[in-house]
């Protein structure tokens, strides 16, 4: 295994569960997870190279995740390469509680944008990363996720 090999692999243990929750966000069915999860890896590996480290890490993987996932559901059309990879993309996951399942139910209502951004909230992210993420300035981040907040309100009513 060479030095790109190795760094890969080590970036995907790290991250797993950042790339699978933005993958989760953008579909519910577990094999359409599956693909998209892997067609990050995927674009995370043509990327990897490529990478200057002029931004975090993290920042990068969210960046080609939600890229990804959007693209993706612009698609519809999955031509994920089977890969072989030791990971569990179900680990370390409780998801089984009736207020978070109610409120994934409730994100996935809105627009993908406003989805990644909230993700990227929900993360604990600061406007700033979210910002560096999306490509918005820090003002528009911290509007929309107020319009976002509002939204949600307004469906718990309904």
């Amino acid at each position: 295994m060479d030095a790109l090999e190795t760094q890969f692999a080590q970036m995907v243990r790290e991250h797993k569960s950042t790339i699978f929750t933005v993958c989760y966000m953008f579909s519910k069915d577990q094999d359409e997870v599956n693909d998209l999860f892997q067609e990050v890896l995927i674009n995370l590996w043509k990327g990897l190279a490529s990478f200057k480290g002029e931004s975090n890490i993290k920042t990068w993987i969210y960046r080609v995740s939600l890229n990804t996932s959007i693209s993706s559901e612009r698609k519809k059309k999955r031509n994920a390469l089977p890969l072989e990879m030791d990971v569990n993309l179900y680990e370390d996951r409780d998801d089984d509680t009736r207020q978070i399942k109610m409120l994934y139910h409730r994100i996935n209502k809105l627009g993908f944008f406003d989805r990644a951004i909230v993700l990227l909230w929900l993360e604990n992210l600061s406007y700033d990363e979210i910002a560096a993420i999306t490509g918005i300035s820090v003002k528009n981040v911290s509007v929309r996720l107020f319009r976002i907040k509002e939204q949600l309100k307004k469906m718990s009513s309904d």
